[in-house]
């Protein structure tokens, strides 16, 4: 099962198929970048002003030939119906480009300018999406693509596409940073970039000084298969010109080259603050696309089984609930016995309550799980309530190497649900947190709404962690109660001790061990006990003090004590509307690593008794 969105950098690609413009290499390059995309053929005719139109009808016949043959090769290629013939070919393309919203165009140099009587700076005035220029073949063994740039939104652009094409044929990606000899420095833009690709293990940089650029790159493109570089730029709007030393290596470089001009106007200032948020996309896409799962790539336990025993790793998944009678007996029944009697994947269960008043902990009791009622854990460090403060005592209360969480509200429990978050930390060493993701469908009265769950996550986290930590934008549900990690992480992490725990663990783990050590996780569809409005809030304003919190370590001033911490309630009751003042001060606990308690565990492994 290959991961969600492998190549999914674009969606719709457009690529023209003319008479006599040869279109192979096109195909083959979007066949390598479009994954769960479309790729859109348009056949064009075009014919010389005052000649007859009719003249087209043999080239037209020819082109929907190609076209049925393509769209037989391949699912994903799509054709228009109609073979458009004008005296403008161009212009019936960008008509098309814009109808269907198109991500990307890709032209063939020179055979479609040719075909179509335009130059390579007509093409960059004259279509609105991103545009690859591309010439020459596409390589059959692509090994190594050397990226030349300085910075900007087309050097981003660049290196999307390159990352792209690596992810799709396990090519090296080379960036090449040429310096001027007089002034042998990067400018914002490019420091930036480098600041990112540093963090990128497998990017090997090059760094060069030379006076004539164009030289320089062609030099490098002796030993590259591939060359990807933008077009020229000029502050606040679209690339409109190639650039002479673009369109040099175009010509005369030895390999294929691709040209790429961004559908985003420049920056009208290239300061370092706009260079970084660039930066930080090409970051966050790539991390997307390697390190997001499907929970079925991992169904074959036995192997899993294997790869724990290789690296001789255990395994614990505590189970926080609260007056969850009606879902836990089926929650523990189904993953002890599909990955602890059938297969040893799990190492122990344990069940950590806080203090239900239902036959919770009596279901659990009966099924052979050890249950914890955690205000009685750790009874030298007082007693609060919340999930976050169940999840920091469970790590006390477990063994394993890998300690793992999930919901016990659960009504559709599979297995998938566990050892969906166990296959990326067996598989990648480097992975150290994994997230789970589903779909949520919402009950509204007596119907159901596919994907209508996450409130909180689309208005409160989503947008929190776009505006002060864009490195975490990737992750579809940050606040998802399935996921865990490797001990010798989570010991090192503070812990909120309410609802701020999910986002809280998510950033620590961003700025402890940095977003390549997180994966997420497609655990498909989640049903549940949908929480209301009013918990929502609460949950909401919780969450905002833990970003605020982290903000406060991170830039070393103190915004809390000026901030509200209780809450006004609106209440709606029959005959009457009244405010209500509830106390929401969301507190953290320490690492645990830093517990006198946990230390001395370490030492003699004891376990304290269940309850």
């Amino acid at each position: 099962m290959k991961r969600l969105y492998q190549r999914g950098v674009y969606r719709r690609v457009v690529i023209p198929i003319l008479p006599n413009g040869e279109s192979r290499a096109a195909l083959q390059l979007a066949q390598a970048i479009v994954d769960h995309g479309r790729i859109l053929l348009v056949g064009l005719v075009g014919v010389p002003q005052g000649e007859t139109l009719s003249l087209a009808t043999m080239p037209a016949r020819q082109i929907r030939g190609v076209l049925h043959y393509w769209e037989q090769a391949d699912p994903r290629v799509r054709v228009r119906e109609r073979v458009r013939v004008s005296y403008q070919p161009h212009l019936d393309l960008a008509e098309v480009v814009q109808e269907e919203q198109a991500d990307l165009l890709i032209l063939e140099w020179p055979a479609h300018f040719k075909e179509m009587g335009i130059g390579l700076d007509d093409a960059l005035q004259i279509y609105p999406c991103e545009l690859v220029i591309l010439r020459g073949s596409f390589p059959p063994s692509l090994q190594r693509i050397l990226v030349p740039f300085r910075g900007s939104v087309q050097a981003e652009r660049s290196l999307r596409l390159s990352f792209a094409l690596a992810q799709a044929t396990q090519a090296r990606v080379v960036p090449l940073h040429i310096l001027p000899r007089k002034e042998p420095s990067l400018d914002a833009p490019a420091r930036s970039l480098v600041h990112v690709l540093e963090q990128i293990p497998d990017v090997e940089r090059l760094i060069v000084q030379a006076d004539r650029v164009a030289e320089a790159i062609l030099q490098h493109a002796q030993q590259a298969d591939l060359v990807i570089m933008g077009t020229m730029a000029r502050p606040g709007e679209r690339s409109t010109l190639v650039g002479p030393i673009t369109e040099q290596v175009l010509r005369e470089a030895p390999c294929t080259v691709i040209a790429v001009r961004s559908s985003r106007p420049m920056p009208p200032n290239l300061n370092e603050e706009i260079a970084s948020a660039s930066s930080i996309s090409v970051l966050v896409d790539k991390w997307f696309a390697e390190n997001t799962y499907y929970a079925d790539e991992f169904a074959d336990l036995p192997h899993l089984v294997e790869l724990k025993k290789k690296q001789g790793l255990s395994i614990s998944l505590a189970l926080p609930a609260l007056n969850e009678e009606a879902t836990v007996g089926n929650v523990i029944h189904t993953i002890k016995t599909a990955l602890m009697e059938e297969v040893s994947l799990l190492d122990e269960i344990i069940l950590v309550d806080s203090n239900s008043t239902d036959r919770t902990r009596e279901i659990a009791a009966g099924l052979g799980i050890p249950v914890y009622i955690h205000q009685h854990v750790l009874p030298e460090m007082g007693a609060r309530k919340g999930k976050g403060e169940a999840l920091w005592k469970s790590l006390y209360l477990t063994q394993g190497d890998i300690v793992l969480w999930i919901d016990t509200d659960i009504v559709n429990i599979h297995p998938r649900f566990v050892y969906g978050l166990i296959g990326p930390l067996l598989l990648r060493e480097k992975v150290q947190f994994v997230k789970g993701f589903y779909r949520r469908p919402l009950k509204v009265g007596d119907k159901i709404q596919a994907g209508g769950g996450g409130r909180v996550t689309e208005l409160t986290a989503r947008p929190l962690l776009n505006l002060f930590y864009p490195a975490l934008s990737g992750l579809i549900q940050p606040l998802s109660g399935e996921y865990g990690g490797r001990r010798s992480l989570l010991e090192r992490l503070p812990f909120s001790s309410g609802y701020g725990v999910e986002i809280g663990l998510l950033i620590d783990t961003l700025e402890t061990a940095g977003l390549e050590a997180i994966a997420q996780v497609d655990l498909q569809e989640r049903i549940h006990h949908n929480q209301p409005l009013e918990a929502l809030s609460k949950m909401s304003f919780a969450i905002i003090q833990t970003v605020v919190r982290k903000l406060e370590r991170r830039y070393g001033i103190d915004l809390l004590q000026e901030i509200n911490r209780s809450m006004k309630i609106i209440h709606y009751e029959a005959g009457r509307l009244y405010l209500e003042v509830e106390e929401i001060a969301e507190r953290e606990r320490p690492p645990m690593i830093e517990v006198p308690a946990y230390r001395e565990k370490l030492g003699v492994r004891k376990t304290p008794s269940p309850t």
